[in-house]
């Protein structure tokens, strides 16, 4: 795909030189010297990024920008300014250019904010186009994912849930577990009958045989009556034993024989009771470590583990993050009575890269903490640099003082390319150049 940029320059030189370089960097090109005959242009003419200078006859930057903006919204325009006139290109960036530069043009630095702009306005296009198909699409039994680990998820929870396999479910704190083992439930024959969710961690080790099994009359001291125990609630149904490594050894003996025979008794009972209760486990920890340290049984790890979803991280599956943005945004707008729109697309990249130790139960927190305190139908940046902040590493290379330029130059492109994880427009970006001259130096 190559991009179309308008150029919209009164100088002639500038602007044929303008037209040459970029040209060269394989991007469609329009020229105008006049602001008018741009606009005109405009309005027949699909068009990503405007370079417009800011001083011209007739129309000038800003009006160019205004016009922009009312024909085609989603073109971004970068203002070109001489030294004396950076005040009106900073009230251009109010207006809603996208950036501005001052002449005379490093055309490195022109090549990557162009990249920018470019990106940006991918992001704010896809973001447009995952706010109208998120709900039919992406959604799956309230889990929103569109990347490819998510819809892995999604195909096994289709192909599982009719059957009787016991599921385990893996992944880290926040990832939307529970969820998963509820959409197994709901797409299965057992939807109509109980889900019951037992949290392992939060019952202490002396309660926990009769939260899971029950207990008769009697049993032991503060057993006042006989109480049914999840299993029995759930029978027909589906239980959900979540952090199923906090089981302690000599109730994961009664249940791995639940899982085998399907019976139990009842703490203090010697009736042998008999359930269809469907096990789905999840865990987030490596239950085959715990195994080698004589923590878990390794016989009911197999009986557990017939059939194992593993859920990424949302560091692992970034694409997935606009949309559990604009989910959480809508869910917490009408419950806490906003009138919020959505983020703008530089929130959004901030909110993309940043790494969610905490995943989907972080990210959704801290939306609607922004929500509830937002007084603005946008979102923007300076809502989310509150709770979310670019990380700032300083880092030093060691270059001795006996090393050539050259050989300098290749061990600072090195240290880029390493940084930006192999990614040439990345490390050109951190170098501070084009793409294309970081071609050229590698190739040298």
């Amino acid at each position: 795909m190559r991009w179309n940029i308008l150029i919209i320059e009164d100088d002639k030189n500038t602007r044929e030189g303008l037209k040459k370089f970029l040209e060269a960097e394989k991007y469609n090109i329009a020229t105008f010297a006049k602001g008018e005959d741009a606009v005109n242009y405009l309005k027949d003419n699909k068009t990503d990024i405007i370079l417009s200078d800011m001083k011209m006859p007739g129309m000038d930057g800003i009006e160019v920008l205004k016009k922009s903006q009312e024909i085609s919204p989603s073109t971004l325009v970068i203002i070109l300014t001489a030294y004396g006139t950076v005040d009106n290109a900073v009230e251009a960036i109010k207006l809603g250019a996208y950036d501005y530069l001052t002449k005379p043009l490093n055309l490195d630095k022109l090549s990557i904010v162009i990249q920018r702009a470019l990106s940006y306005r991918k992001l704010k296009e896809d973001y447009e186009l995952l706010k109208k198909e998120i709900n039919e699409r992406y959604s799956f039994e309230n889990i929103i994912g569109q990347s490819k680990k998510m819809k892995q998820v999604f195909d096994t929870i289709s192909q599982v849930a009719p059957t009787k396999a016991t599921v385990l479910i893996h992944g880290e704190s926040g990832t939307g577990k529970e969820l998963i083992a509820k959409a197994i439930h709901q797409k299965s024959g057992r939807k109509d009958k109980n889900f019951i969710a037992v949290q392992c961690s939060a019952l202490s080790k002396g309660v926990m045989e009769s939260e899971l099994f029950g207990h008769e009359k009697g049993s032991f001291t503060g057993a006042i009556g006989t109480k049914q125990g999840r299993f029995e609630l759930a029978d027909g149904g589906t239980l959900f034993l979540d952090e199923i490594s906090e089981i302690p050894p000599s109730v994961q003996v009664k249940l791995l024989r639940v899982l085998e025979e399907r019976q139990f008794e009842r703490v203090g009972g010697t009736k042998t009771i008999k359930v269809d209760t469907r096990i789905i486990a999840a865990t987030n920890k490596d239950l085959e470590e715990l195994i080698k340290e004589n923590k878990f049984r390794e016989d009911l790890y197999w009986r557990l583990n017939v059939v194992k979803i593993e859920v990424s991280p949302l560091r692992e599956r970034r694409e997935d993050i606009p949309l559990l943005i604009h989910s959480f945004i809508k869910e917490s707008s009408k419950a806490n009575k906003k009138k919020i729109k959505g983020i703008s697309s530089k929130a959004l990249i901030l909110l993309q890269n940043h790494d969610w130790r905490g995943n989907v139960r972080e990210l959704k927190n801290v939306i609607e903490s922004i929500v509830v305190l937002s007084n603005k139908e946008i979102i923007g940046i300076k809502e989310v640099s509150s709770y979310v902040k670019e990380p700032l590493i300083e880092e030093t290379i060691s270059i001795k003082g006996t090393t050539s330029l050259d050989k300098a130059e290749k061990i600072v492109i090195n240290h880029a390319l390493k940084k930006a994880g192999g990614n040439k427009s990345k490390a050109a970006e951190i170098l501070g150049i084009s793409r294309k001259t970081l071609h050229r130096k590698l190739s040298n």
